[in-house]
């Protein structure tokens, strides 16, 4: 089974870029596909993008019109989808969409960006708070099962030094505050979740999958490594292979996120 994961940073903008989003789904090799930052629902978005040849799309977009927005792509049409994770607060915020696929379920996450000193941070603070007691809840659920869970996204914390170029210059800012790391040791503590790019690559910078638009942070690699495909121990075990699939080159880019592509085996 092989999973992609991106931030594509608007859809509708995705998909108008040459090479776009539409170029790169149509030369995935991935059986499921999931998207974070839509910023569309499905009557805003060309028939190529939201029901594309080979594909079933299931599309959980955000109330308020033009933000968050998340997306599940799949060869195969779920068994069953569930939007949101039990929390009222959240539930339309188009933040978090979960199917079903035989033994594995695969959610796509968007965890709120902050900015410290603002709501946006109290935002990304409470849905923590709520997000981590689903996880350890619902691993316990799909393993009574016999079953997996892939929590596919842009999770906006990276977790260790190693995960960001400049780490000393961002120990103030939201995405590698002490606070938050110490949220994601709780992930992969407390809830048992693997961080299955890392531990394919345990002793490598990055590799980085977003870089800001801003100066020749993408040139340079100047990068964070936020979008993570996090999985419970069985199927993350199994994990034989990732990459990032970083454009060729800065004009190439049709998002500032890059996918992130993992491979599990039988």
């Amino acid at each position: 089974m092989t999973i992609s994961t991106v931030n594509v940073n608007g859809l509708r903008a995705a998909a108008k870029k040459e090479p776009g989003f539409s170029d790169w789904l149509a030369a995935s090799s991935a059986d499921v596909v999931c998207l974070q930052e839509v910023r569309a629902e499905a009557s805003q978005l060309p028939s190529e993008v939201v029901d594309p040849d080979g594909w079933h799309v299931v599309l959980a977009p955000a109330e308020a019109k033009g933000r968050a927005g998340v997306a599940v792509y799949s060869r195969v049409e779920p068994d069953a989808v569930r939007v949101g994770f039990g929390e009222a607060e959240f539930e339309g915020a188009g933040r978090y969409l979960e199917a079903d696929f035989g033994r594995v379920s695969v959610a796509s996450l968007y965890l709120p960006s902050g900015e410290v000193g603002t709501e946006r941070q109290d935002e990304k603070e409470r849905f923590m708070k709520a997000f981590l007691p689903y996880l350890v809840r619902r691993r316990a659920e799909v393993e009574a099962q016999g079953r997996d869970l892939v929590v596919c996204g842009d999770w906006n914390i990276a977790h260790r030094e190693a995960d960001l170029k400049n780490w000393r210059g961002n120990v103030k800012n939201s995405g590698f505050l002490p606070e938050e790391r110490a949220w994601m040791d709780r992930v992969f503590g407390e809830a048992g979740y693997v961080d299955v790019v890392r531990g394919l690559f345990p002793d490598q910078e990055g590799p980085y999958s977003w870089w800001s638009y801003r100066g020749r942070a993408f040139d340079n690699d100047t990068g964070w490594r936020i979008d993570l495909v996090c999985a419970t121990p069985g199927i993350a075990n199994r994990a034989v292979e990732a990459h990032v699939e970083r454009a060729a080159s800065h004009a190439e880019r049709w998002s500032d996120h890059a996918p992130v592509t993992v491979v599990f085996g039988v």
